[in-house]
């Protein structure tokens, strides 16, 4: 039965990668919860270069039921550029992200936009128990704690890929062109009325997560360089501590000269301050140049993804499912 009080049309967005095995189950339930919270919907299926059989069963699926359109990418650009991909795409005024492993249950969907009628631009469904390993939990903290600084807003620690938005908010970034993406950091370029909501997180299905360890440290790193000063401040901050530490070691050699009538003795001491200084130096350099590296990849303007393939049943009207 339909949620009169929902939405009128909705675009669910999913990044797929590998995910050959949970598709069809992916769709089934999505049919069955989509129907009671819009009249109107549709289903975006983005293949991230997946060298699986996922494109073909995309195709398949989108060939069989008219709200389904399928994109596929040139080469894999990651989660959050695949996603951009699909919002830039989506057509109806409310868009939902979710994760292609059904650890987002499709039936939490109605809460969600529930939540997002109270006043929000932006809802994200907060796992009750992430079903994840202790490193990739770890990163994933440190990874909120990055995307808190980049964000500036305290829902940082309450996000997920599980997100339910107002289309409206990407007209904020609909010009954004560099390599390096964070959704919810664009997100936060177009509003700051976010809410979070609690829902139910299931185990993986089937395979495994292609969001390893290294990717998470990775997208922190892009997010801290890429849409932050927080490491220019670090560097800011080091460099000012040990300009403190060079006055009070110099006042520390004066003062033993005035003391003692000798200079402070030894090879080791005047190795160990230079070797920090110069380890300060290159630390603060190495930050430098990963600034300089993401100007130099945005001034070859090198696109976030590029759409090798879509797919679509054009036989349908306007490819939408409308239960009255």
């Amino acid at each position: 039965m339909k949620n009169e009080a929902g939405p009128r049309r909705i675009s669910v967005i999913v990044p797929v990668y590998n995910s050959s095995l949970v598709l069809p189950q992916l769709v089934t339930e999505l049919e069955e919860a989509l129907p009671n919270c819009a009249q109107e919907f549709e289903l975006i299926l983005v293949n991230d270069a997946s060298p699986d059989e996922s494109w073909q069963l995309i195709t398949e699926l989108a060939q069989e039921r008219s709200w389904i359109r399928g994109i596929s990418l040139m080469r894999n650009v990651g989660q959050h550029n695949a996603l951009l991909c699909g919002i830039r795409a989506a057509k109806y005024e409310i868009v939902v992200t979710m994760d292609d492993d059904l650890q987002n249950p499709p039936s939490e969907i109605p809460r969600l936009l529930v939540k997002l009628k109270e006043g929000f631009d932006v809802v994200y469904g907060v796992p009750e128990h992430e079903q994840h390993g202790l490193l990739r939990d770890l990163a994933s903290k440190i990874t909120k704690i990055v995307l808190q600084n980049a964000m500036g807003a305290d829902i940082a620690q309450k996000i997920s890929s599980f997100r339910v938005f107002r289309t409206q908010v990407r007209d904020a970034f609909q010009q954004y062109r560099g390599p390096f993406v964070s959704v919810d950091v664009l997100l936060t370029w177009g509003t700051t009325r976010f809410g979070a909501l609690t829902v139910r997180h299931d185990s993986r299905r089937e395979g495994v997560s292609g969001y390893s360890l290294r990717a998470l440290v990775l997208h922190a790193l892009n997010m801290m360089t890429g849409f932050s000063v927080l490491p220019l401040q670090i560097a800011s901050l080091i460099g000012f501590a040990f300009t403190i530490f060079g006055l009070l070691t110099l006042a520390f050699v004066i003062s033993r000269y005035l003391v003692d009538g000798s200079p402070v003795p030894g090879f080791p001491f005047l190795a160990s301050i230079i070797a920090i200084f110069s380890g300060a130096q290159l630390f603060a350099l190495g930050i430098i140049g990963e600034y300089l590296a993401r100007m130099h990849f945005r001034l070859m303007d090198r696109l976030p993804y590029v759409i090798s393939a879509e797919v679509s049943n054009q036989a349908a009207i306007a490819g939408d499912i409308i239960r009255k």
